[in-house]
């Protein structure tokens, strides 16, 4: 059993943990520590910072998530202030061998690796996700990750996507209008301007416009607290928006992917987990027309753990151990 270091950097904060991995897998993962990006000068000082908190020397190997597209020898994030050259990574740190993945991707490494236990269920089958075959993941937050993990008899593969992109295709009315009225401020219409946190302000502010309604909520924060309390009808009615474009966009990736089951993530879906069964997800998941059949046959999950991000950081490491060892 060997001890690692597993790191999870967002735009506003770094978290650390220290995980026990074997065999490919995450045995344990120890209580994260949250720091503030902003409040250190660099992630070298910032992990610095966690080895003083920690008491002791950290682990001299990592897996290492991080929130933006691992190319190029800079990684850019939005409001996060330091720079991060993976060619450096290890001599910055001191570490003797170490993985580097993309948030989302340790999302997808989480879903292969966690007990059924954090595996909510959402719709279809209530069973556990297949243990073979491909596995459709979509998390919306602050835009909208995608990742296929792909189960086989020799392990598994994650594959990070760029699926939040993906052109809006709207199924009623209301929709036709919703993609007109954001044609007018975005050059383009991606499903992540839709189905993502923000996106709920840009659905509330076109479903005032349409019913000729005043725009009483500015803040987004506000807006998703508001409509999940119930407390406004314009709000309700955007929510309600979402969740039919959520289960609509599911549905869609499931069917690009050849999917045999779907997992939502992302901090949205953790906090959306009581409300999403009720609402009209399934439905539209469900609506394919002539592959309407195929779609009730998948098992839908919302992945519920509280650190998928850190748990895939480690389990992304402990799975290319693995697959050095058998090289």
């Amino acid at each position: 059993m060997k001890e690692i270091v597993a790191l999870d950097i967002g735009g506003t904060h770094a978290r650390f943990a220290l995980a026990k991995i074997k065999d490919g897998h995450v045995v344990s993962l120890g209580e994260a520590t949250t720091l503030k990006c902003a409040e250190h000068a660099s992630l070298a000082l910032a992990w610095e910072a966690f080895e003083r908190q920690l008491g002791r020397p950290v682990p001299r190997e990592a897996g290492i998530a991080v929130a933006c597209p691992i190319t190029g020898d800079v990684l850019k994030m939005t409001n996060n202030p330091w720079i991060i050259q993976p060619a450096q990574l290890g001599s910055r740190l001191k570490l003797d061998d170490f993985v580097l993945v993309n948030d989302f991707g340790a999302v997808g490494h989480a879903v292969a690796q966690v007990g059924p236990e954090y595996m909510n269920h959402l719709c279809g089958p209530n069973i556990d996700l297949p243990s073979k075959g491909t596995i459709t993941i979509l998390g919306p937050g602050t835009g909208l990750g995608v990742a296929t993990l792909l189960r086989g008899e020799n392990g598994y593969h994650v594959i990070e996507t760029e699926g939040g992109h993906m052109d809006f295709s709207p199924l009623d009315a209301i929709e036709d209008h919703i993609l007109r009225a954001l044609r007018d401020r975005f050059r383009r219409v991606s499903v992540e301007r839709i189905v993502s946190g923000p996106g709920l302000t840009n659905l509330y502010e076109v479903i005032a416009e349409l019913q000729d309604r005043p725009i009483t909520i500015k803040d987004n924060r506000t807006l998703w607290t508001t409509a999940m309390e119930g407390s406004d009808t314009l709000a309700s009615a955007a929510l309600e928006r979402f969740f039919l474009s959520l289960g609509a966009v599911a549905g869609d990736l499931a069917l690009a992917h050849g999917a045999h089951g779907v997992v939502v993530a992302g901090g949205l879906g953790q906090r959306l987990a009581h409300i999403l069964p009720q609402s009209g997800f399934a439905e539209r998941f469900l609506a394919k027309g002539r592959f309407e059949a195929m779609m009730g046959e998948m098992p839908v999950k919302i992945i519920t753990h509280p650190q998928p991000g850190l748990y895939g950081a480690a389990a992304a490491y402990a799975s290319k151990v693995a697959h050095s060892d058998m090289a």
